[in-house]
């Protein structure tokens, strides 16, 4: 199996923190040539680590394995204009859903034509702003779309658009993330005719041109098998198409969803494989169907910017129960809400200083007046924790700022770039001012 990345491990075991994370002598972790305690003493806690070159191989890493896809990266994932300039600069396109994040990607320079637009519920805001903006393609995903966004485009004009259907495939990490199947509200179902039926309306827009279908099966598939199983159900409403209507389609988009692991030992997606299965299974049901081999574009975001980023935060207190020890940390739910959401597990790791006390199990928990405002449920850390503690928590890039919220009005976390020994701030902390400034009710 092919991973992304093997990073140098001169102690605990580092396989799910960036290759350049290094351990020179226990609790001095350092990522990117910068010491992890030097971010948190510089930019203060909690504080996301980025580490830039991780992105850039990432990203590399998914132009090699698919040379011939275009490969556009899930701006929801995480967004900021240095990310989108990275992103860029690798050569990706980028998948985004909403103007915000289209506006955003395009004030650095980023070529419009490179962007698709997605969502189940485009406002009126989101079209205008991606027709004004030119954007490469329009993800339809639902019937009142079509109507709304040939009429946004007018008689005269010209906007690609793809579809995005449901393939009817079970696949992610957890039940709120799992997107292929007919019961959630993404997509128009292959099952029930609907996204033929949507097709057909699109047809009769000549200022709307189909380039090609699209499906999303979920998050976090570390399986082959419902690529493979998509990528057939697919070819198949392709096939048909051309039947009914003549159709040959040029572009085929399966999404993302690729899984990464979180803790050492999980699985992850196999990329060298699923770029080599998919292929494979590409040419063979086109060759079946009697049709030309459409060109693949796949959407990464977690897989590339997941791994990348490192949260940071303080120990404030030391609670011990006769059942449990709650370690309680400067963030939490408003920074990292994934674990409440989808019961998701961390690995954080006691940093900044050497302990030699054995460990104990622990469960740490954030600042947040709700129960359940966990960040990692029984896990070990050194048995003297105590406050003033440094917490590492890797694995943070992904789903993390870009989900955090004002709960409780703490202030959304900065956001650090490392890079070559050198560290530089990317998003500013938010402050009270910040907040203050939004409430203009007196």
């Amino acid at each position: 199996m092919t991973t992304l990345h093997e990073p140098m491990v001169t102690g605990p075991d580092l396989s799910v923190w960036p290759a350049s994370t290094e351990e020179p002598h226990t609790g001095a972790v350092t990522v990117g040539g910068v010491p992890l305690a030097e971010i948190a003493d510089r930019f203060g806690t909690p504080v996301y680590v980025l580490d830039e070159g991780e992105v850039r191989e990432r990203c590399r890493t998914y132009r090699d394995a698919f040379p011939d896809a275009e490969v556009l990266y899930a701006a929801k994932a995480f967004l900021c204009r240095a990310m989108a300039d990275w992103i860029a600069g690798e050569g990706l396109g980028l998948d985004v859903c909403s103007a915000g994040e289209l506006e955003l990607a395009v004030s650095i320079g980023f070529p419009p034509e490179r962007i698709v637009l997605h969502g189940n519920a485009k406002s009126p805001r989101d079209l205008e702003t991606a027709l004004r903006l030119a954007v490469g393609r329009i993800v339809i995903d639902s019937p009142s779309e079509i109507a709304r966004l040939a009429a946004a485009v007018g008689p005269g004009g010209h906007q690609k658009v793809m579809v995005r259907v449901v393939p009817g495939i079970s696949a992610g990490g957890h039940e709120k993330i799992r997107t292929g199947t007919d019961d959630q509200k993404f997509g128009l179902s292959i099952a029930d005719g609907y996204a033929q039926h949507a097709i057909a309306r699109i047809l009769d827009q000549p200022q709307l041109e189909l380039t090609g279908l699209h499906c999303h099966l979920g998050s976090q598939i570390t399986s082959l098998k419902p690529y493979l199983a998509a990528v057939r159900r697919m070819v198949g409403l392709m096939a048909r198409l051309h039947e009914q209507h003549g159709l040959v389609l040029p572009e085929i988009d399966l999404g993302g969803g690729h899984g990464i692991a979180y803790r050492p030992g999980e699985p992850a997606l196999d990329l060298t494989a699923l770029a080599r299965r998919v292929r494979a299974e590409l040419t063979e049901s086109c060759t079946v169907a009697g049709l030309p081999v459409p060109r693949l574009i796949i959407e990464p975001g977690r897989a590339i910017v997941g791994p990348a980023g490192i949260a940071v935060y303080h120990v404030l207190a030391v609670k011990r129960t006769r059942d449990r020890t709650f370690v309680a940390v400067d963030g939490g739910m408003s920074d990292n809400p994934r674990p409440a959401l989808y019961g998701v597990r961390y690995a954080p790791r006691l940093i900044g200083r050497h302990s030699a006390v054995a460990p104990a199990v622990v469960t740490v928990v954030g600042r947040h007046c709700e129960a359940g405002d966990l960040l990692a449920a029984d896990v070990e850390l050194p048995g003297d924790v105590r406050p003033g503690d440094l917490l590492a928590v890797p694995v943070a890039g992904a789903y993390h700022l870009s989900m955090a919220s004002g709960y409780n009005m703490v202030g959304r976390p900065p956001v650090v770039a490392v890079r070559d020994g050198l560290a530089r701030l990317l998003v500013r902390r938010e402050s009270l001012g910040d907040i203050r400034s939004r409430d203009v009710g007196l």
